[in-house]
């Protein structure tokens, strides 16, 4: 029986706890829209799902541009430009540099809420890319316009929320009336747009700004800016004129000037004995790892490598999660009492037997290896808990020195376009899962959602607590790494459940014009992905 989509999703939003904000329909995933469907083919998403997460959070963001455009009427904020996630929300400030005031803001939100309270409709127009890339340059969205110079699909999506119009990437809510849920705060020179997360779709989670990872994001900002790489369109055009090596290469050594920093910090504190590492997935720990003992060499020091996996208990006491199967990530899954006996031995002058863990046998294994910490000796260790106090809780915190270390996306594709972190990180972890152990895209993916909660659970909460973080990220890795990941993608069949969040990416990809790998130095991060470094990772 055909009816209109909208219509029906009236009609069935009474059986769903939170908003349907999305319909798939035959498959194949539709907006909210006045067309006519089969209502026996559609499958109703709300904002509790990670789609239906980011197309509320793209059409509030959608909404408050449209305020602040109504808002500025002299014109003295101009253009918005969304940087990056901070606290669940999106950081955004002036492009002019204005410092977005507490007032400002109160007029901005009081603005979004009308829109809200009219239910204005969002509508979306197909136009040629010729003629998007004419209206964005008279709108002043110099980004969007170098984006669609290369890009190879014909048309062009415009959406418009009562005459204001801009581009996204992603699909849009129906219309404003759905969109009560958010809040703005003044944060540094600009502010943040605060969104609710698929857990707790009807909530706005409090705004906690984290302060180090704000100033490593702003520095590695201002790298990007310096390189004339801070979006898409930009790195597209430093690979289409041959310019990307040059630009490659002074990436790499701002990252390896941020190692030799961190290495001066560890040697102004003569007490350190412990360098504690810790990160999401796929933030290149092994290799930083490796580069940073380099370093520490460099300076007379004799560093130990320690992986606390080494530690980890036998496979009988590793404990379970809600699932019943082997919960590797949780603390309660390393040997915390036998790690801090040896540590502590260690910090003493003591000499230890060290375990090396057998994956395959899921036992400790003792083979003769042993390690005495001399004067010039230090320990590098890395694990995902080395932040968290409990894992080392019998060291002297004057001991350890702590690091912070995940890929936090500087690049966007354009000024209200992010590309998220998570984002570089699973397209890294799928190219070193496929490279290393054979794994097929729809595993890794199939996989993201534990691997992410396990992050949300055991590293980030603790990230604040580092001495110093670093940014492992490269402006120019998606466009290495797109050849690599595409036909990994192209694998994943649209029956299985991994196609929709596979057929994302492959869109996503679609923006960068390839750079070849051989540009990238042998002892890159980014080698510890693609393979080809000079270090065993």
């Amino acid at each position: 029986m055909k009816t209109i989509l909208s219509k029906l999703a009236k009609e069935e939003q009474h059986r769903f706890s939170n908003q349907i904000i999305l319909a798939k329909v035959s498959g194949v995933l539709r907006e909210i829209k006045d067309i006519e469907v089969e209502s026996g083919e559609c499958e109703f998403i709300t904002t509790a799902s990670t789609i239906g997460n980011e197309v509320y959070r793209r059409s509030v963001l959608f909404l408050a541009l449209k305020a602040i455009d109504d808002v500025d009427t002299d014109g003295s904020v101009g253009q918005i430009s969304v940087e990056y996630s901070i606290s669940k929300g999106l950081y955004c400030k002036a492009v002019n540099g204005s410092k977005i005031t507490k007032e400002f803001i109160g007029k901005v939100r009081e603005r979004m809420n009308e829109c809200v309270k009219a239910d204005m409709p969002i509508t979306k127009r197909t136009i040629s890319t010729r003629d998007a890339m004419e209206l964005f340059k008279e709108y002043g969205m110099k980004d969007k316009t170098q984006l669609f110079k290369y890009r190879r699909g014909s048309t062009v999506n415009v959406y418009n929320l009562d005459g204001y119009e801009d581009y996204f990437y992603g699909y849009m809510a129906p219309s404003t009336g759905m969109l009560s849920v958010f809040e703005l705060f003044t944060y540094d020179d600009g502010f943040v747009l605060q969104l609710p997360v698929k857990k707790n779709p009807e909530a706005v989670p409090e705004f906690a700004p984290p302060a180090k990872l704000f100033n490593v994001l702003k520095e590695t900002t201002m790298w990007s800016e310096m390189l004339d790489m801070h979006t898409v369109g930009a790195l597209n055009e430093h690979i289409a004129k041959g310019s990307i090596g040059e630009m490659m290469l002074v990436h790499e050594a701002l990252q390896e000037q941020k190692i030799t920093e961190i290495v001066k910090m560890i040697e102004s504190r003569p007490g350190i004995k412990f360098v504690m590492i810790a990160g999401p997935s796929s933030s290149g720990k092994t290799t930083f790892s490796h580069r940073l003992s380099i370093q520490l060499m460099a300076r007379g020091f004799k560093p130990h490598p320690i992986a606390v996996d080494d530690y980890f208990v036998e496979r009988e006491q590793t404990p379970v999660d809600e699932n019943g199967d082997y919960d590797f990530e949780a603390l309660e899954a390393v040997d915390v009492e036998l790690f801090n006996s040896h540590m502590t031995q260690l910090l003493a002058g003591e000499e230890v037997s060290m375990p090396t863990f057998n994956f395959k046998m899921g036992r400790k294994e003792y083979n003769g290896k042993t390690l005495k910490l001399g004067e010039d000796d230090i320990l590098v260790i890395e694990g995902i808990h080395c932040l968290n106090d409990k894992l080392s809780y019998s060291l002297p915190v004057e001991s350890k020195f702590k690091i912070y270390i995940s890929a936090l996306t500087q690049l966007n594709v354009d000024e209200h376009n992010r590309v998220a972190s998570t984002d570089g990180r699973l397209i890294r972890r799928m190219v070193r899962d496929y490279r290393t152990r054979g794994a097929s895209a729809k595993k890794t993916l199939s996989m993201w959602e534990s691997v992410r909660r396990g992050e949300e659970k055991n590293i980030f909460p603790y990230q604040e607590q580092a001495d110093v973080m670093f940014n492992s990220s490269l402006a120019y890795e998606i466009s290495v790494l797109k050849p690599y990941v595409e036909p990994l993608l192209f694998s994943i069949s649209e029956n299985e459940p991994e196609y929709y969040e596979a057929k994302r990416l492959l869109k996503f990809l679609d923006y960068f014009l390839t750079c070849q790998a051989e540009y990238i130095p042998n002892n890159s991060i980014l080698r510890e992905f693609v393979g080809g470094g000079c270090f065993k990772v």
